[in-house]
């Protein structure tokens, strides 16, 4: 199976917000200090959203569909450029972003289930911590940024059925908007 890149050459992903039950979310540090992040990766072509969704959950923290509760997903896809320097120019069909779909899952075992050599594949992550739920705006690089204030805006309404938790006091220096994508109606559930 191949990935999937779609007509403008944007690559189908996944992305997982990992979530404990007092409302902090995983935050993965990437192989070779290149930052943090949410779990997220491709979908193979044909390949439905919670198989891929899975999939990835397992060969980035070790963890499987029974450590988990699925919660609720975005809407439709959410989509960023990569900057040029991360253009995989030589690819073919040529990739310039990411669509991706988000996922929240509750994490319902313990701190030790989590591991990074799961996949024969060098691991994404190197380490891990338990964030507020806003802090991965900050966090990511900074051409994903409207994404993860966009998933983390459309997840909480399944995370916290009461109201938005409170926002940090830096939110309002560095918040970006919300980019909403109508869905597709591509039956990804």
């Amino acid at each position: 199976m191949t990935d999937w890149i779609d007509d403008e050459g944007f690559r189908a992903n996944v992305g997982i917000v990992l979530m404990r039950h007092d409302g902090r979310v995983f935050l993965g540090g990437r192989s070779g200090g290149r930052g943090w992040q949410f779990p997220q990766g491709g979908i193979q072509r044909s390949e439905p959203f919670r198989d891929a969704l899975f999939r990835e959950l397992e060969e980035e923290t070790g963890l499987t569909a029974q450590d988990v509760e699925f919660v609720g997903q975005t809407r439709g896809w959410l989509r960023y450029r990569l900057p040029r320097q991360y253009m995989r120019r030589s690819s073919i069909p040529r990739c310039i972003g990411q669509k991706q779909r988000w996922a929240l899952l509750r994490f319902k075992g313990e701190d030790d289930s989590i591991r990074f050599d799961a996949t024969d594949e060098p691991p994404e992550f190197e380490q891990f911590r338990w964030a507020d739920y806003w802090e991965p705006v900050r966090e990511v690089v900074y051409f994903k940024r409207e994404v993860y204030n966009t998933a983390l805006h459309e997840l909480a309404r399944f995370a916290f059925p009461g109201g938005l938790p409170p926002y940090p006091g830096w939110w309002f220096d560095a918040a970006v908007e919300p980019v909403y994508e109508e869905p597709e109606g591509d039956g990804l559930v």
